[in-house]
């Protein structure tokens, strides 16, 4: 049975952690388990540094996202992205 939990609802550097977490333990990415999904909720957090970093670096847009989209409200979705997590710090 599918789980009601709705990933999509969780922060954005959780997100973040978890897909780092992922391709470090999963076998279809650099680790060896073939099925790391317990690994990666028992251990996503010690991967929140490494997706703060992730979230810093997508400040600056590209000039193809530039190109699509208005730079501000990136900037400040990101930026809210960041303080959202280094104010419960």
């Amino acid at each position: 049975m599918a789980s009601s939990f709705d990933r999509a609802m969780t922060s954005p550097l959780e997100r973040v952690a978890r897909v780092l977490a992922g391709h470090a333990l999963s076998r279809n990415a650099e680790g060896d388990m073939s099925s790391a999904s317990e690994a990666v909720d028992a251990l996503w957090g010690e991967y929140s540094d490494a997706a703060l970093a992730v979230l810093r670096t997508l400040r600056e847009p590209s000039a193809v996202m530039l190109a699509v989209g208005d730079a501000d409200i990136c900037d400040r979705m990101i930026h809210a992205a960041i303080e959202e997590e280094t104010i419960t710090d």
